[in-house]
């Protein structure tokens, strides 16, 4: 069974507190959070004003296919189509998958624009703002490659609750990496089963899959979505902290912890939680069947 790990090196060098904040704000304001591509056309498609596909961050790529076929008017699967076929610059490690370089931003369309024109410039565009000597700089100082630091950034992406959580999140990642822990992500295992949830059994954690990252150490082989800039700097420039764990309890409430024996405690009050607002959700979903019956 083949293993696609990633194994930090006993040395690494470390950034200061001064140059994580440094690299975090050039990555800003160098970049920009949201960009538009222009596509050259030709004189006759001058006066068409063009739509703007709106690409959000966190998209898998067949929810980007999905997203372009809509806004074409194309038949379910030309743009995956598409995508197989078109030439795009990807890393020689992602061997032509272009998930987690399908940059969210907005993309001008017209009449006239094809499937591979618009995946084209997504690439283009992460490569523009990805692949820059910020971010080589930040993953070489984590022992990381560009692609590698991309796939934990899609990991942040998807796990994080808020932009505010993602430098710890990250931190999490990095801490479980360097004492080789599997990093046991729902996110790495949704994107395994094709779903969104909050809710893993315990049977899940055991399918044979690459981005089972409860049975396999490091990192998965690809991405998992399409990470934003906040997310990238998050991977490169991690919150300095010893976390290994978090559970987000609710919304707005994510909760790390250093020990198992704390994590232990959050997992518990998420758990009491859910099960009173199921519990809620149970009794209003009563009240309505009956007649007369009013709700809060």
């Amino acid at each position: 069974m083949r293993r696609h790990e990633y194994r930090p090196p006993r040395r690494r060098s470390r950034l200061t507190r001064r140059g994580r904040l440094a690299l975090f704000l050039g990555m800003l304001l160098a970049t920009g959070a949201l960009i538009a591509v222009p596509m050259l056309r030709g004189a006759d498609e001058a006066a068409e004003k063009p739509r703007h596909l709106l690409i959000p961050e966190g998209r898998r790529a067949p929810e980007v296919y999905a997203a372009i076929d809509r806004v074409l008017g194309l038949p379910a699967g030309s743009a995956k189509t598409a995508a197989a076929t078109a030439v795009l610059d990807l890393p020689a490690e992602a061997k032509g998958n272009p998930e987690g370089f399908l940059f969210p931003a907005a993309y001008p369309v017209t009449s006239r624009t094809t499937p591979a024109e618009l995946l084209t410039a997504m690439v283009r565009t992460a490569n523009e703002k990805l692949a820059t000597k910020a971010v080589a700089d930040g993953a070489r100082a984590h022992g990381m490659t560009p692609y590698q630091t991309a796939t934990l950034a899609s990991i942040i992406e998807a796990e994080a609750d808020s932009a505010a959580d993602m430098g710890k999140v990250a931190r999490v990642v990095h801490n479980r990496l360097a004492r080789s822990m599997p990093l046991q992500m729902d996110s790495t295992l949704n994107y395994a089963l094709n779903r969104h949830t909050v809710d893993t059994k315990l049977s899940e954690t055991r399918i044979d899959s690459p981005f089972n990252t409860y049975r396999r150490q490091g990192l998965p082989p690809t991405p998992i979505d399409s990470p934003g800039l906040r997310a990238m700097a998050a991977a490169v420039a991690p919150t300095p902290g010893k976390w290994l764990y978090f559970v987000t309890v609710k919304p707005g409430d994510t909760r790390f912890s250093a020990t198992y024996e704390e994590h232990r405690k959050h997992v518990a009050e998420f758990n009491r939680l859910r099960t009173a607002d199921a519990g809620t959700r149970m009794v209003a979903d009563r009240a309505q069947q009956q007649p007369g019956a009013r709700t809060g």
